[in-house]
């Protein structure tokens, strides 16, 4: 397969399943104010961090009030993590690369587009229909999934597009989780009382986990929540699953057997995805959540340098070296 083709599968993936996790934050985060005290910035800062947005937010919009984040990370043309910048952009990949995805792809992620171009130009001012488009947007990229596994040979182009699709959802996870568990940590007078579990529960439905928590642990415990959406091997938005399921399909695109690598993408990737294999949620409590999330995203942004430099450099042939991540990294 083309390098460039491979780089517009990728990002397609990432694109859609970003549209996605935004869409579900600002959901959750709207309904959270029902239930309770939270408002403002306490309230809306939380997702710009998610993003890693803040610095770029408070340049061009200072305050953290629900209408201007809405606007920012929804609307937002010049927000590259915004849904309708994400959208856009997995659309325009899309429309480059006609000949190797479906026919069914291309009309769903193209309806997708200007379901969010219409909300973009005319945005609802209520509660309802915000709410409405959420659930919309979370929705058509489920379809999207859908339609994509259905209709798409589950050969190289699928395997990239799921290992984007996979890497978005795993870094999300763990953005989600470092921020919210930071800010969510109860003052000692609001342990284990309704308030407390409004939050947690609302950090749960921030990665579609609620129901599937409860149904495996019950209760609401904060450090079972975070060995829920680290550690669990079956739920399909821990950072371990996402990470077993990206594993697979690098393997399928080169080949290799498990416990062997052939490329330095494949080498880093086996190697984060074996330190969950002996982890415990205690040890990583222990030593602090925060460094242990924090290690994890570099750890994940190195692999996806990494698999850049392999698969869609413009160079083929060129030999990888220890550095070339950072350098790259600092030209950009």
């Amino acid at each position: 397969m083309l390098s460039r083709l491979a780089d517009s599968l990728y990002w397609m993936g990432r694109y859609v399943e970003r549209a996605e996790n935004v869409a579900r934050f600002i959901g959750v985060n709207l309904h959270l104010n029902l239930d309770t005290p939270l408002s403002g910035p306490q309230q809306w800062q939380p997702l710009v961090t998610t993003t890693g947005d803040d610095e770029e937010f408070q340049v061009r919009y200072g305050d953290f009030t629900r209408e201007n984040v809405v606007q920012f990370l929804m609307f937002d043309e010049e927000n590259p993590n915004s849904v309708y910048a994400s959208i856009q952009k997995a659309r325009e990949n899309a429309r480059t690369m006609r000949e190797v995805i479906s026919t069914e792809m291309w009309e769903q992620l193209n309806s997708f587009y200007l379901m969010v171009q219409g909300a973009a130009l005319h945005p609802g001012s209520g509660m309802e229909s915000l709410d409405s488009f959420c659930r919309n947007v979370k929705m058509l990229s489920h379809l999207f999934s859908g339609v994509t596994d259905a209709t798409l040979s589950h050969g190289e182009a699928w395997h990239f597009l799921n290992m984007g699709r996979l890497i978005e959802r795993a870094d999300k996870t763990a953005r989600i989780l470092d921020v919210k568990y930071f800010i969510l940590l109860p003052k000692v007078e609001d342990v284990g009382t309704p308030y407390d579990d409004i939050l947690w529960t609302a950090l749960l439905k921030s990665a579609s986990a609620s129901e599937m928590y409860r149904k495996k642990y019950g209760r609401i415990q904060p450090v079972r929540v975070a060995e829920f959406l680290v550690l669990d091997r079956e739920f399909p938005r821990s950072m371990r699953h996402c990470l077993i399921q990206a594993e697979q399909s690098l393997r399928a695109v080169t080949g290799s057997q498990p416990g062997t690598y052939s490329n330095p993408a494949e080498q880093q990737l086996g190697r984060l995805r074996s330190e969950f294999d002996y982890a415990d949620i205690g040890g990583i409590v222990a030593l602090g959540l925060h460094e242990y999330l924090d290690a994890f995203e570099a750890k994940l942004n190195a692999w996806g340098e990494a698999l850049s430099i392999v698969y869609f450099s413009h160079q083929p042939g060129a030999d990888f070296v220890p550095d070339l991540v950072s350098e790259r990294k600092e030209q950009q």
